[in-house]
């Protein structure tokens, strides 16, 4: 069998002389797979070629078109045709097109990038450098372009994937997965929460999940608008013992600071209808695996887990710890909300909330 591809310096385009192959090949018929075995290339590089450079012919109007007609079946000028001379010099034009300079090809924006990945994720990063060179157009990196370079390549992300904030060793996409299948009763969807809550405009609208941990769990709540979180370590994953936590989280609170509550799609907030029953509040539920329709709740969990990690360790007597990974989130600066606090937002909500309670009452 001949292989085109055999010693000789590797080339990463297609040469005319695999391309007349290509050509030969198809006319008598032979499969893609063929082709490659006789190229030595990969699949996709020569299933690519074909399919961008090959003509269907027309008997319409007796011209070569790109593309076979529906209505025309058969006929004297219906086949394939790939012509490798307009193939090469479509490849030279498209070689010849300047092309965007790949960002972390600059090594000087990369050794930035790689300092500062010790002490930040890749959003503050991005922002950090407009401010360090303003006037620098090469050291700008959008913060996906940190992550798909981290990812792309095993002893990259074996040494960098550890700096980012959750840690993980591969990206994850959107989606998948098998919901539960144990219904829960009187689930009402997040699409009839009302539009205050979808828009934090509202104040006491809250966001619920549990921390998983080995040992017990963290139940954690988070005020939409002010992002405000409150947390208690709970037993277990119970239905019981999860949602029998949120009473005694959300009794000291007035009314007007503690409307509604969203909860995820896990069996452990089954019993949910004691807060409907208890503290009067309206209970919600986000589509099954969508966790940044609870964005705010999951952002304050991953600043839980970089303390104690995903799977470690998690026990009863943590309560004193938990409370100042707590009081250290509650009191952190936030632009969202101008640079104040969530304790200094929420205690201006529940102010404002006295003021127009006093207001009513006078």
């Amino acid at each position: 069998m001949l292989h085109l591809w055999g010693g000789g310096e590797a080339c990463s385009h297609l040469s005319e002389e695999e391309r007349q192959v290509i050509r030969i090949e198809i006319g008598n018929g032979t499969i893609i797979c063929g082709i490659v075995l006789m190229l030595g290339r990969n699949a996709s590089t020569v299933g690519r070629e074909i399919k961008r450079d090959t003509w269907f012919s027309s008997n319409e109007n007796e011209s070569c078109r790109p593309y076979r007609p529906k209505r025309l079946k058969t006929g004297p000028w219906t086949g394939r045709y790939y012509i490798p001379g307009p193939a090469q010099r479509k490849t030279g034009r498209r070689r010849a097109k300047p092309r965007k300079r790949y960002h972390l090809s600059c090594e000087r924006l990369w050794a930035r990038v790689a300092e500062r990945l010790r002490r930040g994720p890749p959003p503050i990063i991005g922002g950090r450098l407009r401010v360090l060179f303003p006037d620098d157009s090469a050291m700008r990196v959008c913060p996906q372009t940190v992550y798909r370079w981290i990812h792309a390549d095993r002893h990259r992300r074996e040494r960098r994937s550890r700096c980012l904030p959750r840690g993980h060793g591969r990206r994850r996409r959107r989606g998948g997965g098998r919901t539960s299948r144990f219904p829960i009763p009187g689930l009402v969807p997040i699409s009839e929460r009302p539009p205050e809550a979808g828009d934090r405009s509202g104040f006491g609208h809250w966001e619920a999940d549990g921390v998983i941990g080995a040992g017990c769990n963290p139940h954690t709540e988070v005020e939409r608008k002010t992002r405000f979180l409150m947390a208690g370590i709970v037993p277990g994953k119970t239905a019981g013992e999860s949602v029998g936590a949120q009473p005694a989280m959300f009794s000291p609170l007035p009314a007007g600071a503690r409307v509604s509550v969203t909860h995820d799609n896990g069996t452990e907030f089954a019993r949910h209808t004691r807060l409907r029953d208890g503290p009067g509040m309206d209970t919600y539920f986000a589509d099954p695996y969508s966790s940044r329709r609870r964005g705010s709740n999951e952002n304050r969990n991953g600043m839980i887990r970089r303390y104690p990690p995903k799977r470690g360790e998690i026990r009863m007597g943590m309560a004193g710890e938990l409370r100042e990974i707590v009081d250290e989130a509650d009191n952190r600066p936030m632009r969202v909300l101008d640079y104040r606090t969530p304790a200094e937002a929420f205690a201006d909500e529940l102010l404002e909330l006295q003021d127009q309670q006093g207001v009513l009452h006078l």
